[in-house]
C-alpha cells in the first residue's frame, strides 16, 4: 500500500464515491497525500478539502484531469494545486461539460441504432450531479443487459474505436497546459503511453509550461516506469503517479493507494507549488 496517490476520481466526474467518501477511504487506509483529479470539473475539490479537515495526517491536493484531442491515442493533462475559483478555467470547464453532455446524448442514440436501447433518463440518474460521461453510459448498458461487464461496454461499443464512440470537445494538449498554468497550477502529462509518441509530446508541452510526467501509473510494468523515468530526467520534469481510481469495477480496478508511488514524488510536487506561490506573493 502506497502512502501517496496523485490520480483519483470522485462522483463529481465519473467515479463511484463522493469526494468525502474518497477522503475517508484514503485516511482509513493510512495514506498521507492524495490528489482529487476529476475529469474536466473542479466540483469535487471544495467538498474534498472540507472533508480533509477531519484528518490531520492526510493532505489533499486540489487537481483536475483535462481531456484533450489528438489525431491518434489519448492525451490527458493533470493539473495540481490549481486555483479552482479562477474565472478562465471555470469558463472553459463549463464549455467542456456542455460538450460532454451533448456527446453522451449522441452516444446513447448510436447505441439505440445498434440494438442497445438504454434510457437517457437512466444515464442521467446514474451520473446524478456529475457531468454525464462514458462510465455512466457503460453502467446503464450493464443494467440493461446489453453487455456483460463495464469493460465489455468499452471494448465492444464505446471505446475510442467502438461503433458508438463520439468525439469530444476539441481542446489541444497545449491549450490544456495553458489552462492549468493560468489557474496557478502545475501541469503534468497523464499516463503517457496513451500518447503515440510520448517523447515528442513532452518536448512540445515542456515549452508551454509542462512541469511533470506521470511515471508511476496504475499497472505500468517496471520496464515502462524506467522508460518514463529516463524521459522525465531528460526533460527535467517532476515525476508523479497514482491509480487513476474510479471505484467502478472492483473486479479489475486497483484500489486507492494500490500503485506504489515514492513519497518524494509528492514532496517535490508540494515543494514546487509552495515555491511558486511564494514567488507570486513577492511579485504582487
Amino acid at each position: 500500500m502506497s502512502a501517496v496517490d496523485l490520480h483519483i476520481h470522485t462522483s463529481a466526474s465519473d467515479g463511484r464515491f463522493s469526494p468525502s467518501e474518497v477522503v475517508a477511504r484514503a485516511a482509513e487506509a493510512g495514506m498521507c497525500v492524495i490528489a482529487i483529479t476529476d475529469h474536466d470539473t473542479i466540483d469535487g475539490i471544495g467538498p474534498a478539502l472540507e472533508a480533509a479537515r477531519a484528518y490531520s495526517c492526510l493532505t489533499v491536493v486540489p487537481g483536475i484531469e483535462l481531456s484533450t484531442d489528438i489525431p491518434a491515442g489519448e492525451a490527458h493533462v493533470l493539473g495540481y494545486f490549481i486555483d479552482h475559483t479562477e474565472a478562465g478555467l471555470r469558463a472553459a470547464l463549463v464549455e467542456m461539460q456542455e460538450s460532454r453532455r451533448e456527446r453522451a446524448r449522441k452516444m446513447v442514440a448510436r447505441l439505440a441504432q445498434l440494438g442497445c436501447r438504454i434510457e437517457w433518463k437512466r444515464v442521467c440518474e446514474i451520473a446524478s450531479s456529475a457531468t454525464v460521461g462514458r462510465p455512466h453510459i457503460a453502467r446503464a448498458m450493464v443494467e440493461k443487459g446489453c453487455v456483460n461487464s463495464f469493460q465489455d461496454a468499452f471494448i465492444r461499443y464505446i471505446g475510442r474505436d467502438g461503433p458508438a464512440y463520439v468525439e469530444r470537445h476539441k481542446t489541444t494538449p497545449a491549450q490544456a497546459v495553458g489552462l492549468v498554468v493560468a489557474a496557478g497550477g502545475l501541469p503534468v502529462l497523464a499516463h503517457p503511453f496513451t500518447v503515440p509518441d510520448p517523447e515528442a509530446m513532452v518536448a512540445e508541452l515542456r515549452g508551454v509550461g509542462l512541469v511533470g510526467l506521470e511515471v508511476y501509473y496504475k499497472d505500468y510494468a517496471l520496464v515502462e516506469v524506467e522508460r518514463l523515468r529516463r524521459l522525465a530526467e531528460r526533460h527535467s520534469l517532476l515525476m508523479t503517479g497514482g491509480t487513476d481510481y474510479h471505484g467502478l469495477d472492483p473486479a479489475t480496478e486497483i484500489e486507492i493507494g494500490g500503485r506504489e508511488v515514492p513519497a518524494e514524488c509528492a514532496e517535490r510536487l508540494i515543494a514546487l507549488a509552495q515555491r511558486l506561490r511564494a514567488q507570486s506573493t513577492i511579485a504582487r
